[in-house]
């Protein structure tokens, strides 16, 4: 059952949005500790926080539809460069209500972590769950090169992401709003074949990277392991029993880990 508009411990769209065109979601508490901007992956969108925000009672949570995807398809162009502009806007007006922190999942860690390279001091922590840094580490198998029509490589994106059985569980609805996300899928899987687009060793804003101990865990390893090695403040942390998906699967999980890594911040500074 999906959660009632009016249920305060759920994200909600509003819309007060500083970016034109941008679909907002929010769940706002009393006296938040910081607010959390939850920044998607590819081919999702800002709905999939929702188990997670009802869990950060101590928080408040933003996230939104990234331009191209569902409630922002109309937002143009679709560079990573535009999607990082966005998270900026959005962290400076959050900023100016409580601390800062920003969590990416997949390909919104990408963008995270390009917003903090811009503005450092513009979060206090940053957050991303198995972010593709291929300029970092090659994937063991390289994905095939994004092809030219939208709609069968979110297809093909989804069947490898998910499953096979899950698309066809889909209504014919469900995966044609999917194909329509086409477009920013692709731009985001081509921006991942470009140069390195943000220095990882001049990075001074906080940063934990976060990944699972599912299918692809060795590569992860390799890949943190290279990771403090271009700059040994970045935390690493491994999570057991959880996916690529744990933000959705493992909801309790994930917002333990985001209390944990802000409460050590505190400490620190």
């Amino acid at each position: 059952m999906s959660p009632s508009p009016n249920d305060p411990l759920t994200l909600h769209f509003v819309d007060d949005s500083p970016v034109a065109g941008l679909a907002l979601a929010e769940r706002r508490v009393a006296s938040p500790e910081a607010t959390i901007i939850c920044v998607h992956g590819g081919l999702d969108r800002a709905g999939s926080f929702r188990r997670l925000a009802r869990r950060l009672e101590h928080f408040d949570v933003v996230a939104y539809d990234r331009r191209g995807y569902q409630g922002s398809r109309s937002l143009t162009p679709l560079s990573l460069c535009d999607h990082v502009e966005d998270l900026l806007v959005l962290a400076r007006r959050e900023g100016e209500r409580a601390p800062v922190i920003l969590f990416g999942h997949s390909f919104g860690g990408v963008v995270t972590m390009g917003a903090a390279s811009r503005e450092p001091s513009l979060a206090r922590l940053v957050v991303v769950y198995e972010a593709p840094l291929p300029w970092v580490l090659a994937r063991p198998s390289a994905r095939p090169t994004p092809g030219d029509d939208p709609g069968a490589e979110v297809e093909t994106f989804f069947k490898r992401m998910v499953s096979g059985s899950a698309w066809h569980r889909l209504s014919e609805e469900e995966r044609q709003s999917r194909r329509l996300d086409g477009p920013a899928l692709l731009a985001d899987l081509t921006a991942l074949r470009e140069e390195p687009p943000f220095d990882l060793a001049s990075l001074t804003t906080p940063l934990a990277y976060v990944h699972g101990d599912a299918t692809l865990v060795d590569y992860y390893r390799a890949l943190c392991a290279a990771l403090q090695i271009v700059n040994p403040a970045i935390n690493t942390i491994e999570l057991t029993h959880a996916g690529h998906g744990a933000h959705l699967s493992k909801p309790d999980l994930m917002a333990t880990v985001l209390e944990r890594l802000w409460e050590q911040q505190c400490v620190l500074e």
